[in-house]
């Protein structure tokens, strides 16, 4: 299990890959990646702070939660923080499993974490000032199944 909290952009193609080497257990790998969209248009970019003790001891408890809770041969958590640009990889997930249905479900699981409860303020900040982003209703409803 590898979990990563930093501010430097990440090559999706050698995480992805140095994820699925070797693996001869696992028949399911899932990635998920987590880009900064500009949705309303305007967005110069997105702000991402944390407490660096808090957010990696919480990540690192809700990826030992999916292991435990599926049957994963591996996790993989990478969450950036900092100044990120539209179009940019905010974070990425990636679950290794003997089968596909435990694969994809702690895959969700963790996205829906990370999306819902991880440590993370993030702030919009657009030509017109910043604003911070609240939690949304939809998001609090899919962790909700877990």
């Amino acid at each position: 299990m590898r979990v990563v909290v930093q501010t430097e952009p990440f090559d999706l193609g050698a995480e992805t890959s140095g994820f699925a080497a070797g693996r001869r257990v696992s028949g399911a790998i899932v990635t998920f990646t987590g880009v900064v969209r500009d949705v309303a248009g305007g967005l110069e970019a997105m702000e991402i702070e944390h407490y660096p003790g808090m957010t990696l001891a919480a990540l690192e408890s809700i990826a030992q939660e999916a292991v435990s809770r599926w049957n994963l041969e591996d996790a993989l958590v990478i969450h950036r923080h900092g100044r990120l640009a539209p179009g940019e990889m905010i974070m990425m997930v990636g679950t290794a499993s003997p089968h596909r249905k435990d694969a994809f479900e702690a895959a969700e699981y963790l996205m829906d974490y990370l999306k819902s409860r991880a440590p993370f303020w993030k702030r919009e900040i657009t030509s017109e000032g910043a604003s911070w982003v609240a939690a949304k209703e939809t998001d609090e409803d899919a962790l909700k199944r877990w």
